[in-house]
């Protein structure tokens, strides 16, 4: 291998270690800002199938990182609906209007509120990023759903450096 391979290859492996500290900085700083039990990183790996890659958590119990969600839930309409900007923000799922999978998944997750903001790149939706609070119900603000959008758009262009 030449001395310039090698410097490429030193250079994206930087690369996605920055990506991957950044990532689990992000989702650290959001849930102490928005006082939940956990910030999750959904990754979409293939056609809307996709897996919990990183999460930040109050405690080990909630621990979800490497789980799947039913491939089946997730639609070609829920993908558009994400890609066109879609925030969903559910403070109680128990009498929220969702479909079943979904209510059966967040119930297995031990979901209570939920809120999903999606990360979309250049190339189109990429993941979401999704606040759980398990404990209890909440409403949220404004303030929060705004907050986690602007850390989206950072981790959309963090997800086009990482995979550049």
């Amino acid at each position: 291998m030449h001395d310039s391979s090698l410097k490429r290859i030193a250079n994206r492996l930087t690369k996605t270690l920055n990506c991957d500290v950044f990532i689990k900085q992000t989702l650290e700083h959001l849930r102490t800002a928005l006082h939940v039990d956990r910030v999750i990183l959904y990754y979409f790996y293939s056609h809307w199938r996709g897996q919990i890659t990183c999460e930040a958590i109050a405690e080990p119990q909630f621990s979800i990182v490497g789980r799947r969600g039913p491939d089946d839930c997730f639609s070609d309409d829920y993908a558009a609906l994400y890609t066109a900007g879609r925030v969903r923000a559910i403070s109680n799922i128990e009498t929220a209007n969702i479909d079943p999978c979904h209510r059966d998944l967040l119930l297995e997750f031990h979901v209570k509120a939920n809120l999903v903001v999606p990360i979309v790149t250049e190339k189109g939706l990429w993941g979401l990023l999704i606040a759980h609070q398990c404990q209890s119900t909440k409403e949220w603000s404004s303030q929060e759903i705004e907050m986690m959008q602007k850390n989206a758009r950072k981790l959309a262009e963090a997800a086009v450096i990482r995979e550049s």
